[in-house]
């Protein structure tokens, strides 16, 4: 019973997180205090942003082609502060007839999808449902 309380009353907090994490990443682990994780969330994700757009990366957007383009743009928009920045951080746009842009477009595709994966972490945390022991803190 006490699981089932627990896991109610986190609940809230678990949804909150989650959405400061999508946006900043790792800012879902600060809300639920897990400082360690953030910081190396933050630098993860924030690193293999900032590499793929200065790679010259592409950024796909809302208006997608086909199914590919529509995956493209969930797994950068899952990046979220560096999405919504990259125009300002490359303002030049993506240029993909290198072999670095297009490198660069599956860094930042990557850094989107990593920091999806830390907010169902958040989620997972935030219910309760993952275990963090003595060995998992952080």
């Amino acid at each position: 019973m006490a699981d089932a309380q627990k896991s109610s009353i986190n609940a809230p907090l678990a949804v909150i997180a989650a959405a400061a994490g999508w946006f900043v990443p790792g800012l879902g682990h600060v809300v639920l205090r897990k400082w360690n994780k953030a910081i190396v969330y933050f630098c993860c994700v924030g690193i293999l942003a900032l590499v793929g757009l200065w790679m010259r990366g592409n950024v796909f957007s809302s208006n997608a082609a086909d199914a590919f383009d529509m995956l493209g743009f969930i797994a950068d928009v899952g990046s979220g502060i560096f999405y919504f920045l990259s125009g300002t951080i490359n303002p030049a746009g993506g240029d993909v007839s290198k072999a670095a842009g297009d490198y660069g477009t599956r860094l930042f595709a990557t850094a989107g999808v990593l920091n999806l994966l830390c907010v169902l972490e958040v989620l997972q945390i935030g219910f309760g449902k993952k275990d963090e022991g003595p060995a998992a803190a952080g």
